[in-house]
C-alpha cells in the first residue's frame, strides 16, 4: 500500500469521532447489559456478580434470565407469557404510532418543501418548537386535555354534542394520540429534507404526459422520498417500541408495554438479570431486522457490473 493511499490524520480523527462516540455510549453499555443478563443474584442485590467460577475457572451463566421471557414456567407453554405479549403489543403500537407519523407528517413535510424559500425556516421553527418545552409537561398537557374535565370535554358539553363527560383519558385512544404528538416531528423532518431536495419539475413532466395529480404524486414524488420515509419510521418506530413515559401517563392499566415490565423487573422485583435479558431482546428484535434491512438495500444498490 502506498503512502497516498492511507488516511490523512485528520481524516482518520473525523471518522474516529463517530466510532468511539458508538462505542462508549452504545456497544458499552450493552455489553455491560448482556453481563448482568447473564448473572445469578441469588438472594444478594449486587447484580455485577462474577459469572465465571475462580476455583474451576469455567463460566457460570444463568440462562434462565432468557428461558423465563419464552416460557411461563415448569412445564409451561412456549411463548404465552407476560413479557411475549409485552413485546407484540409495543410492537403493535409502535407500529400504530409510526403509520399515524406518516400519514399525518407526509403533507405537512410536502407543503414546507413546496413553500416559499423564504418561509421553511419559520415553518420548520413552528415543527422543532415542542422541543422547547419539556417533554414531561407536553405528555401532562394532554391529560388537561383529555381528562373528564378537560378542555375537549367541558367544549363538548358547551356545545351541546354530550350531556356528561367522555371517557378519553387512559385508553388506547389518548396513548396513540400522545405518542404520535411527541414523535411527529421525527417524521416530518427527514421527509422534509429528502422532499426538498426533490426536482418538482419531474411532476410537471407527469403533467404535460397526462398523468392526474394523484398517480403523478403516486409514481413519482413516494418512490423518490422513500428514504426519508424509511428514515422517519424508524426514526419513530425504535424509541416507540421502548417507551415508558407516555404509556404510564396516558395508556390505561391493560396497555402494559415492555418499557414499564423492564422498569418493573429492575426497580420493584429488584431483578436486574431479567430486566437486562428483557432489554437484550428487545435491542435484538430492532436492531437485527433493521441491519440485514439496511445489509439488502445497500446490496440492491450497488451497481451491477
Amino acid at each position: 500500500m502506498s503512502t497516498n493511499s492511507l488516511p490523512s490524520p485528520g481524516r482518520r480523527f473525523v471518522i474516529g469521532v463517530p466510532f468511539s462516540w458508538l462505542l462508549i455510549f452504545f456497544l458499552l453499555p450493552f455489553l455491560i447489559l448482556v453481563y448482568i443478563s447473564f448473572v445469578d443474584m441469588g438472594n444478594d442485590i449486587n447484580p455485577f456478580k462474577p459469572i465465571w467460577d475462580s476455583g474451576t475457572g469455567l463460566l457460570k451463566l444463568k440462562y434462565e434470565n432468557y428461558w423465563s421471557i419464552f416460557r411461563t414456567g415448569e412445564g409451561g407453554a412456549l411463548f404465552q407469557t407476560l413479557y411475549i405479549e409485552a413485546y407484540l403489543r409495543s410492537i403493535w403500537y409502535a407500529l400504530c404510532t409510526a403509520v399515524l407519523c406518516l400519514l399525518i407528517g407526509y403533507p405537512f413535510a410536502y407543503f414546507i418543501a413546496r413553500a416559499k424559500p423564504s418561509v421553511r425556516p419559520a415553518l420548520l421553527m413552528m415543527v422543532m418548537l415542542p422541543f422547547w418545552t419539556s417533554f414531561l409537561l407536553r405528555v401532562y398537557a394532554w391529560k388537561g386535555i383529555l381528562a373528564d374535565q378537560g378542555v375537549i370535554n367541558q367544549l363538548l358539553m358547551a356545545v351541546g354534542l354530550t350531556s356528561e363527560p367522555v371517557q378519553m383519558l387512559y385508553t388506547n385512544v389518548s396513548m396513540l394520540v400522545g405518542m404520535t404528538y411527541v414523535y411527529l416531528p421525527f417524521m416530518i423532518l427527514p421527509l422534509y429534507a429528502n422532499l426538498v431536495k426533490m426536482d418538482f419539475r419531474l411532476l410537471e413532466a407527469a403533467y404535460d404526459l397526462g398523468t392526474s395529480p394523484f398517480k403523478a404524486f403516486w409514481l413519482v414524488t413516494v418512490p423518490l422520498s422513500k428514504a426519508g420515509i424509511v428514515a422517519g419510521f424508524m426514526l419513530v418506530f425504535i424509541p416507540s417500541v421502548g417507551e415508558f413515559v407516555i404509556p404510564s401517563l396516558l395508556g390505561g392499566p391493560e396497555n402494559i408495554m415492555i418499557g414499564r415490565v423492564v422498569w418493573d423487573e429492575m426497580f420493584t422485583s429488584n431483578n436486574w438479570p431479567r430486566a437486562s435479558a428483557l432489554a437484550v431482546v428487545m435491542i435484538g428484535l430492532i436492531v437485527v431486522p433493521l441491519a440485514l434491512y439496511y445489509r439488502y438495500t445497500g446490496e440492491a444498490a450497488e451497481p451491477k457490473h
